[in-house]
């Protein structure tokens, strides 16, 4: 229905319009930035689970909790752990050799936006890339390993690529998650400042969902339904498109 009501001259309007042209391109690299964050720190953590160990259970709800936590509540908790005031907020380092200083701010910053959007993601990573570690035969690994193969060699030369498309798969869902993410985001990172590749320089943008919720204030129904037909369009390309790659007859990359 969304798509059908949808006039294309409009469609084609809004996607012409740099500010819907910018919160995209946000709401493509944010969510890539969170769902790298969400496999980088879900695979270790998943392969731990996949093996067992006693507290699991503990250990899995901990990471299911964002699942069911409302996002606005996320979004505060953040706000009160890194914000300003918050137990790690404030927080900074110094390089000194190129004089550079790096400070923890996340209200209003790149960081914030992908924290948020990692905290509401990273448990489709761990639990698609549990799934596809606990898929993987114990019996291939012990005896990769009676042939004298370390762990680490075991797991890069039979884990990982047994395992890799389930792992790919959280990575995507984790993706997808982050780009559809409204509420923690619109708390923590309403609006952000981010370098914007097209033009090479810093612009200052809002993540999709929260544009299209300002542009049904502002302008109406047609009008964030056109943005929000553009977004659903770039994500459908993008599933298909990662879909193609993960599922071809090729073996592990």
């Amino acid at each position: 229905m969304l798509v059908a009501r949808q006039d294309p001259a409009l469609v084609a309007e809004m996607a012409a319009d740099p500010a819907v042209r910018q919160a995209l391109y946000l709401s493509v690299y944010a969510p890539l930035l969170a769902a790298i964050a969400s496999v980088a720190l879900g695979v270790p953590l998943a392969l731990v689970l996949a093996r067992g160990f006693p507290g699991q259970e503990l250990v899995e709800s901990l990471v299911d909790l964002p699942l069911v936590v409302p996002h606005s509540v996320a979004g505060l908790a953040i706000l009160f752990g890194f914000g300003k005031g918050g137990a790690f907020g404030g927080v900074s380092f110094t390089v000194p050799v190129i004089d550079f200083t790096f400070e923890f701010a996340v209200l209003q910053t790149m960081l914030g936006m992908v924290l948020a959007m990692t905290f509401v993601s990273a448990p489709f990573a761990v639990n698609a890339a549990r799934e596809a570690f606990e898929s993987v035969p114990t019996r291939v690994e012990w005896a990769a390993r009676t042939l004298g193969a370390n762990r680490f060699e075991t797991f890069r030369r039979v884990t990982a690529p047994l395992a890799w498309r389930g792992v790919l798969t959280g990575g995507v869902l984790a993706w997808a998650r982050a780009v559809s993410e409204f509420g923690a985001v619109a708390i923590v990172a309403y609006s952000v400042e981010f370098f914007y590749l097209p033009k090479g320089e810093s612009l200052t943008a809002q993540h999709a969902p929260v544009f299209i919720y300002n542009t049904y204030l502002s302008a109406g129904l047609d009008e964030s339904g056109a943005v929000a037909t553009i977004l659903l369009a770039l994500s459908a390309a993008i599933f298909l498109l990662v879909r193609t790659v993960a599922y071809d007859d090729g073996g592990w990359p």
